[in-house]
């Protein structure tokens, strides 16, 4: 007595068995070797999963060749682990992929008020926020927020509300915003396959 019995749902999909967690972002699991995550868009993610699943079907051994995706390395292996670890909790998500905007913000833009002794209150707050969150960053860091395809994301525009900003204030205002808005994109748009081989 007491005890649950998780009961398979009439008419559930097979290409169910590699989804890992469907919201805030979906994850699955890689059914092909891979030694990073990797983006791959909705719709990709679909017609894919759809081949394979007809696949499997046949037993064939033949594998419907990969959708075409982002392998998030260099940088963005810091950023997608960092959102993983929180996968179940959306405001420590945002928390982690806003701390990947500062980061971004002090590597990879140009914001004027930066270059005055402003810059020592941010790096105390990402320092703060990396020992809150427990994400590091290591190495080569080319990139940091993670990829969006141009159609549906003006990047320029995000890095114009950087520059533009007066104060630290506007600049944490700017940088949320954006972050907030590339986290509902990477939500709605991409499915993250975690590294390993196999599903």
């Amino acid at each position: 007595m007491g005890q649950l019995i998780e009961l398979k749902q009439k008419g559930r999909k097979k290409t169910d068995e590699t989804l890992i967690v469907s919201k805030p972002w979906e994850f699955r699991r890689a059914c092909w070797k891979t030694d990073h995550f990797v983006q791959v868009s909705k719709s990709e993610c679909g017609s894919f999963e759809s081949l394979r699943g007809e696949t499997e079907k046949r037993k064939t051994k033949k594998s419907p060749s990969l959708p075409p995706y982002f392998s998030l390395e260099r940088g963005l292996d810091y950023t997608i682990r960092a959102v993983w670890v929180y996968r179940k909790d959306e405001i420590r998500m945002r928390d982690a992929y806003f701390l990947a905007g500062l980061m971004d913000c002090i590597t990879n833009r140009i914001s004027p008020i930066l270059r005055t002794d402003i810059l020592r209150a941010m790096y105390k707050k990402i320092f703060l926020m990396k020992e809150d969150l427990n994400i590091h960053w290591y190495g080569p860091l080319d990139h940091i927020l993670l990829p969006i395809e141009s159609g549906l994301y003006d990047k320029s525009e995000y890095g114009a509300s950087l520059a533009s900003a007066n104060t630290l204030k506007e600049l944490y205002q700017a940088i949320r915003r954006g972050t907030d808005e590339m986290f509902d994109i990477l939500s709605n748009e991409y499915v993250f396959f975690c590294p390993g081989g196999g599903a």
